[in-house]
């Protein structure tokens, strides 16, 4: 009987880590959401196999979501699994201004910026 009474919190959990690596990639239709995205104080990164980083700091307090990005749509997107998870409101969706992809995304505009590739430096190892 002892063995039943954590079988169901098992199950839940389990079930629930299965949920959160599930993820699918970005739809085609909203492919221009994907990138490293910032704004003052707003670091958005939305990859095209699903996982998404969202991070926000504002007046001494940090606020971070990480997870599979899911249900877009014309209003916005969802970031997380059940209750770890945070729907975002798109005011403005992606477009191209001034030569920069920008978005705005909880009232907050965001830019779209290039990460390159970091190449090891010759000189930090040696063969």
């Amino acid at each position: 009987m002892r063995a039943r009474r954590w079988l169901a919190p098992a199950v839940i959990a389990w079930a629930c880590l299965a949920l959160a690596a599930c993820r699918e990639p970005v739809p085609a239709d909203y492919s221009q959401y994907i990138g490293h995205w910032r704004g003052d104080g707003v670091r958005l990164v939305l990859q095209p196999d699903g996982q998404a980083n969202y991070e926000r700091v504002s007046e001494g307090s940090r606020t971070r979501i990480q997870g599979p990005v899911h249900g877009f749509d014309k209003e916005g997107f969802s970031i997380g699994v059940g209750l770890f998870s945070a729907r975002f409101k798109v005011q403005k969706p992606p477009h191209l201004s001034q030569g920069r992809w920008r978005m705005t995304v909880d009232g907050h505009e965001l830019v779209r910026v290039e990460i390159l590739p970091m190449r090891p430096d010759r000189d930090s190892y040696s063969l």
